[in-house]
């Protein structure tokens, strides 16, 4: 590839069109050659300056601007929700093992089903990673969707979108004379385990609470609804699956090659294995090099390599029959446990974490580990100078999971909780009955105020924009916050944050704005906020529904809470002891004081007149987010669902829906379109001429 060759013909070009073309494709050539072979064919800042000049051009002419541009991986606004799509075939789970005797169990029942007939096995790294299914049509990327419950998944286009090494615009490949130019890839969204690192180290820099694991940071990345803060996380996609419609593809080998010369990232870490000892070579072999490799894996898929064997064999409940993953045993390692030590969380749970002396395991030293609760820690029989067994799945903090007692010392303490939280405050620590955890009771606790704020200012709660973790750490270590309510206090302080570096005014003004608005949120996501145990955003809805105002909920007793259905008495208690607290009591009546919304002003209806009713909703509603119909659908007393079926009332039809309009009208469903919806929520009556019916259902 001489690059120095078409960079200077992209100089020499005087057409724009064909200069902009020579452009991108030089751009796509350097990005596949550093995201996909990890290797630079320019310099940094000649590839930054390259790309200024495509966003310039496309700028002066923006009518040579195509989907595939390497400028038009980030844009547009932020979604309100992602959009459900059902998968052309279900995105199957694979059975897992830890054995080989169930690896040769499994050789044994591919082969009697096959009749004797020679198998081959196509042996691959398994990713640790989110499942995706991408879609592509005339060779241009289309769309890409979750793996969902494996029948439906959320479109998450414009976030994977923005992954650098997935092409936009693939290379046309031809298969027995056949064009593949339409076709879906599925394959697993990861992140290099340094870029994870990276991340962390910034985070806790900057006081953030750091990612579990490159797993878990990859899936709550697709699931922003902002691409822009996606584009910043540096996600990475590896295909691994390829489904031509039409096409009768031939072995799994052959599609990985397929996809290779498409430019689609594939894993260069695979092998195809002629029987099933050539596939135990493979497993052992990558069993002492996984920590040498960039990514976190957690075994070894095994794959029939014949398409049409596959086919034949087929599947079995949600997992094929042609295919099994070998998991590797958790990594484990032997240390002294130099000291308990406890945290503690919003809602003041207490976590004891050990300290232990430091330790190489799973690529990496561990010096910290989770203890989990008072209750392991008496069932290990866990002393401070034992000898512990640590043990390393998936997670960055490894959780201790034996002693050995043959090499405990004499002098060896055993751990006692302590009466009063490390705090300061002399908040004490509790156990209710029934209960595994400890918790501080102390509202102003300083280990849980920042995480009870960040609860409170979050975007399902009081949705306080700007207030995000590493604002409340530097205001709470600043001073300025010391509960939620002093957050209703900010605006007597507005000259002093104005004075904070980096803030000035516009930053200060946009925070006290949101602040302000978030003093007219409902009742509901009040009561949510307040980070009362147990209480989720479900059990908020129902409590404010049912009592209408923070001032009836406050004076229930656990006996008139249990009358609720969806209340227990673990709830009940929680409730009340929350209530009878009076330091939170105290915090409440500031919040009413500083004028946020005591009552559930949406419960003043005649009547429940969507009583027993059910709906489903497909396509996107202009007027209101799914989620804030589903709130209105439930106060007035209907139920959403996620399916359709010959029981379901109403299908509430938006822009570009999916197959349940299809299911819907093949049912005989009604289905509202969304002016109908909103003058039925509005109890507005509706014409018989104004619902879409498909058989002869009538609204009530």
């Amino acid at each position: 590839m001489d690059i120095e060759k078409l960079i200077s013909n992209y100089r020499e070009e005087k057409d724009v069109a064909k200069k902009i073309s020579r452009l991108r494709e030089i751009i796509s050539i350097c990005d596949h050659h550093y995201y996909v072979k990890d290797e630079s064919l320019i310099s940094d800042r000649e590839y930054d300056q390259l790309f200024a000049e495509l966003v310039e051009l496309e700028k002066k002419h923006p009518e040579l601007i195509t989907p595939d541009s390497p400028t038009q991986r980030v844009g547009g606004e932020p979604l309100k929700e992602f959009r459900n799509v059902v998968h052309n075939k279900p995105m199957l789970s694979l059975s897992n093992t830890y054995s080989f005797d169930e690896i040769i169990d499994f050789d044994r029942r591919v082969n009697d089903l096959l009749e004797g007939e020679k198998v081959e096995y196509f042996t691959e790294l398994k990713y640790d990673g989110v499942a995706i299914s991408i879609h592509y049509e005339n060779l241009l990327f289309k769309l890409a969707v979750t793996r969902g419950d494996g029948f439906s998944g959320d479109d998450v286009t414009l976030n994977v979108k923005t992954i650098r090494n997935l092409p936009l615009r693939v290379n046309e490949v031809s298969f027995n004379g056949i064009s593949l130019r339409n076709f879906e890839v599925r394959g697993e969204v990861y992140m290099n385990y340094n870029d994870f690192l990276k991340i962390n180290e910034d985070r806790i820099a900057n006081g953030e609470r750091p990612f579990a694991n490159p797993r878990n940071l990859a899936s709550g990345t697709l699931k922003l609804l902002d691409p822009k803060e996606v584009a910043e996380r540096p996600l990475r996609v590896v295909l691994y699956y390829l489904d031509v419609e039409g096409v009768q593809l031939t072995t799994q080998s052959e599609n990985i090659e397929i996809m290779r010369k498409m430019g689609l990232p594939v894993s260069p870490y695979s092998k195809l294995c002629k029987n099933i000892q050539e596939v135990f070579n493979f497993i052992n072999y990558w069993e002492n090099r996984r920590h040498s490799i960039p990514f976190q894996i957690d075994g070894i898929v095994i794959k029939v390599n014949s398409i049409q064997q596959q086919e034949r064999l087929g599947t079995i409940a949600r997992a094929p029959r042609w295919a099994i993953a070998f998991k590797y045993e958790a990594e484990k390692a032997t240390t002294k446990l130099k000291n308990i030590i406890l945290q503690v969380g919003r809602t003041g749970i207490v976590t004891p974490v050990a300290e232990l002396e430091p330790v190489k395991l799973g690529g990496s030293t561990i010096s910290r580990a989770t203890l989990h609760n008072a209750d392991y820690i008496e069932e290990l029989d866990l002393r401070i100078g034992d000898t512990v067994v640590v043990e390393k799945g998936g997670e960055v903090i490894p959780k201790v999971t034996g002693v050995i007692l043959e090499e405990r010392p004499d002098w060896a303490v055993k751990f006692i909780f302590p009466e009063y939280c490390t705090c300061g405050l002399n908040g004490r620590l509790v156990r209710l009955p029934g209960e595994v955890a400890y918790f501080c009771e102390h509202p102003e606790c300083p280990w849980q105020v920042r995480r009870r704020i960040e609860h409170f200012a979050s975007r399902n709660a009081m949705n306080i924009e700007g207030m995000g973790e590493r604002v409340v750490d530097q205001l709470v270590t600043l001073g300025f916050l010391r509960n939620i309510a002093s957050i209703y206090e900010l605006h007597q302080k507005s000259q002093d944050l104005i004075n904070i570096e980096k803030w000035g005014e516009k930053r200060v003004h946009n925070l006290l704005k949101s602040i302000e608005e978030s003093k007219k949120r409902p009742l509901s996501k009040l009561i949510f906020a307040l980070g009362i145990r147990h209480i989720g955003e479900a059990t908020a809805k129902i409590l404010a529904l049912k009592f209408g105002s923070l001032d009836a909920l406050m004076s229930a007793s656990e006996q008139e809470l249990m009358t609720i259905n969806e209340i227990g008495e673990k709830i009940a208690k929680s409730i009340v002891n929350f209530f009878n607290n009076p330091k939170e009591r105290e915090i409440i009546d500031k919040l009413k004081f500083y004028g946020l919304n005591f009552e559930e002003k949406e419960t003043q209806f005649s009547e429940k007149f969507l009583e027993g009713k059910t709906f489903v909703f497909t396509g996107e509603l202009s007027s209101l987010t799914r989620a804030e119909a589903k709130s209105k659908v439930e106060r007035l007393g209907g139920k959403v669902i996620s399916s359709v079926s010959k029981k379901t009332n109403f299908v509430v039809v938006g822009e570009n829906p999916g197959s349940k309009y299809q299911e819907a009208k093949k049912l005989g469903v009604s289905i509202l379109y969304e002016d109908d919806f909103l003058k039925l929520l509005n109890e507005v009556p509706l014409d018989s001429n104004q619902i879409t019916k498909t058989d002869q259902p009538t609204l009530f």
